[in-house]
């Protein structure tokens, strides 16, 4: 149940937004200035990448980290604590310019304290709102995501063209004017009984990293470190008295499955998203600006009908819409699969099924898991939930890139991706459906 003194929902939302697009936006305005930043610091391409990798693994490890804290510290303090360190590390990146070892330490420092944001709102979510409020909320954040991924590219390229790529990171100082409006509205609260497992903790962190390092550099190294990390922290999770990640959660047949659906939902689509731009570029020579030209509208209108996904999850239930997104995620990816040699046109016209499915699954798996979760466990099956969907994103890209490098960017290939991909989704969803058939339960 939620609390019994929740937040005002409605002085609480417009602030949760916030923070949400400004962690969002910091993930894709750098994208777009790696060329740049190559440029003045004299890099190779495996230089500049870190720019991005450091922040990546950095964020991925804070997510289940600050989601495992809310469980025993109050989020009033949390939220101030991670806006706090994403403001230091942001006006370090900016003032530190002049050396790029510091430069990636302010990329750090950013990603740790950006990752509070995700976290921590989902967890306030799960734990201060009743079920039937939930579904409304997180279509909001869906469509703050995806408008700040759409709108990310463009400020990067308007703000590195026209002043330089370092003013990049002044855009987060904008999450400081949240402050005032979080500390006044969320609760006080006493710390919860427990401990914090720190060798569970940095077992999942060198977990992540590992396997982060591995998914973007492909060194084999990294790979086996992880293996041997993941190794000790499935160890250490039935072995310790207070483990960081409570084992029990994964006996919570639902969650399992919700947490594999959205594993899936994000390995797909995001590796079909990297896969778009390329395509376009490869089969019918668009170049940038084109690229953006057919990318953009679809995303703006996901991000347009998100709210509304999160209506239905209330009204009709997180199936249905689970149904309706993820046949409209399959409608998408088949018609590009089938058609994708045409015309561009018709690569535009698919993306509107394509990011509408998107954000209604997104939308519904979010609002599922939180409801098989009991209030004392949210903040770190959120967590977790959080990772593994970030870390199969990854896992979904870098093995789209891995086969277009080897094989090649022929139409055939991207066809076949695509009609895979459908297929995946489908099997995806009838797996949720079967498992969420019955009435939802209060969490277990």
């Amino acid at each position: 149940m939620a609390s019994s003194n929740p937040p005002d929902l409605k002085r609480l939302v417009p602030w949760i937004n916030y923070l949400i697009f400004f962690a969002v936006l910091n993930e894709t305005v750098f994208n777009v200035s790696t060329i740049k930043v190559q440029e003045q610091y004299g890099l190779t391409e495996a230089g500049v990448s870190w720019m991005m990798t450091v922040f990546m693994v950095c964020f991925a490890i804070g997510m289940v980290v600050f989601g495992r804290l809310s469980d025993l510290f109050a989020a009033r303090r949390l939220v101030l604590i991670g806006i706090l360190t994403y403001a230091a590390g942001s006006l370090a990146g900016f003032l530190l310019q002049f050396s790029y070892p510091l430069v990636l330490a302010s990329r750090a420092v950013q990603g740790v304290g950006c990752s509070a944001i995700p976290a921590l709102v989902f967890a306030m979510v799960a734990k201060y709102y009743e079920p039937g409020e939930r579904g409304r909320l997180f279509g909001f954040i869906t469509s703050t995501v995806s408008f700040s991924v759409a709108l990310g590219p463009v400020i990067g390229g308007l703000v590195s063209g026209t002043l330089h790529w370092s003013f990049l990171f002044l855009i987060p100082l904008a999450t400081l004017a949240a402050i005032p409006a979080f500390r006044r509205i969320l609760p006080r609260e006493a710390r919860k009984a427990g401990g914090v497992d720190l060798m569970g903790g940095a077992l999942v962190a060198a977990t992540v990293a590992g396997l982060v390092l591995f998914l973007n550099l492909g060194d084999w190294r990294y790979g086996f470190g992880a293996l041997a990390a993941f190794a000790g922290l499935l160890a250490r999770l039935f072995t310790a008295r207070e483990p960081f990640i409570d084992p029990f959660l994964f006996r919570n047949g639902r969650y399992v499955v919700g947490v594999v659906a959205a594993g899936g939902l994000f390995t797909f689509v995001l590796g079909a998203v990297f896969m778009i731009p390329l395509l376009l570029k490869s089969v019918h020579g668009l170049e940038a600006r084109g690229i953006g030209l057919v990318l953009f509208p679809g995303a703006l209108i996901g991000a347009f009908l998100g709210p509304w996904g999160g209506s239905l999850a209330d009204r009709r239930g997180n199936p249905f819409v689970i149904a309706t997104g993820f046949l409209l995620l399959a409608l998408g990816l088949s018609a590009m699969g089938f058609f994708l040699a045409a015309s561009p046109w018709v690569i535009l016209v698919a993306l509107v099924p394509f990011y509408v499915g998107f954000a209604f699954s997104q939308t519904a798996l979010v609002n599922s898991v939180t409801q098989v979760l009991s209030p004392e466990k949210s903040g770190t099956g959120m967590g977790v939930f959080n990772l593994l969907g970030t870390l199969a994103g990854a896992v979904g890209m870098a093995f789209v890139g891995k086969i277009l490098t080897l094989h090649g960017r022929g139409a055939p290939l991207f066809e076949a991706f695509m009609l895979a991909f459908a297929l995946g989704l489908l099997a995806l969803g009838g797996l949720f459906l079967w498992t969420f058939r019955k009435r939802p339960v209060n969490a277990e």
